[in-house]
């Protein structure tokens, strides 16, 4: 069907990918606003409603297959999702679905062994590849803290690739409160530094651990200090001045799975009785 009330539905999603304050105030209702066909596969069951613009029939598959599994499908007329979403060639296809963050005490209940978060991140492409980052590796959860930009920001979303939905994020808790909780977990809290730190390579990261990322430009608050177990650091070649916050991220996630890796290994081969050479 075609929407005969198309231009309400246009502000409604503007509103939604635009203004913080709504997507807080909608947060009763459980709506949230995701740009990408991409996104929509990702989310699956959990979409709510399907926005569609979807004159291409592949994208009308998309949109047929999304209110299978109990979404509510509604054609829009042509040019309407253009103008309401903000990128300048957006997907045909936009969906509103339930925000997905989880508390402290939530979080807590799934025993993490690997965690990361942050604290002051900004940029939302930043804060998005971390999560991309910390899925692909399998860390259990993001902590994002008051302050940080907020999670439901399109381009977080976006930056995501659809990783949003498959892990656990905690929004808006305070940073002093979530470090001194994960530390009573039993968590090794790992705090980044560019230069003086421990060499990432060096430290226990297949133990439990929450690797603590901060702001772009100033990095972590020294207020923080008493409340880490210590500071981690990448060497880097002399010409490089630091590694953007979700580069390092991605880097010590892989690295803590590295590790996890032999640990697991090792243990096998003990287990059943293989010893080198």
């Amino acid at each position: 069907m075609v929407a005969d009330d198309s231009i309400s539905v246009r502000k409604f999603v503007a509103r939604l990918l635009e203004k913080h304050g709504y997507r807080v105030k909608l947060a009763g209702d459980g709506l949230e606003a995701a740009e990408l066909d991409r996104l929509v596969l990702e989310i699956g069951g959990l979409g709510d409603r399907i926005d569609a613009d979807a004159s291409d029939p592949a994208e009308r598959d998309l949109a047929t297959a999304c209110a299978a599994a109990g979404a509510h499908l509604l054609e829009l007329q042509p040019g309407v999702l253009a103008r309401a979403c903000d990128t300048v060639t957006p997907q045909p296809v936009a969906a509103t679905v339930r925000m997905v963050d989880v508390d402290l005490a939530a979080l807590a209940a799934t025993n993490p062994d690997l965690i990361v978060v942050c604290v002051d991140v900004r940029d939302p492409g930043n804060l998005g590849t971390i999560l991309r980052s910390v899925g692909a590796a399998g860390a259990g959860a993001v902590v994002c803290c008051a302050g940080s930009v907020d999670v439901y920001n399109p381009k977080t979303i976006r930056s995501t690739a659809g990783m949003l939905f498959h892990v656990p994020v905690v929004a808006g808790a305070d940073a002093e409160k979530v470090l001194d909780e994960v530390g009573r977990w039993g968590l090794r809290r790992w705090g980044t530094a560019v230069t003086g730190g421990c060499d990432y390579t060096d430290v226990d990261l297949a133990a439990p651990v929450a690797l603590v990322l901060g702001n772009e430009s100033r990095g972590l608050p020294d207020a923080f200090a008493s409340q880490l177990d210590g500071r981690l650091t990448i060497p880097m070649a002399a010409a490089a001045e630091s590694l953007n916050v979700a580069t390092a991220g991605a880097v010590l996630c892989f690295e803590a799975a590295r590790q996890r890796l032999v640990v697991r290994a090792r243990d096998g081969a003990a287990r059943y009785g293989v010893v080198d050479g």
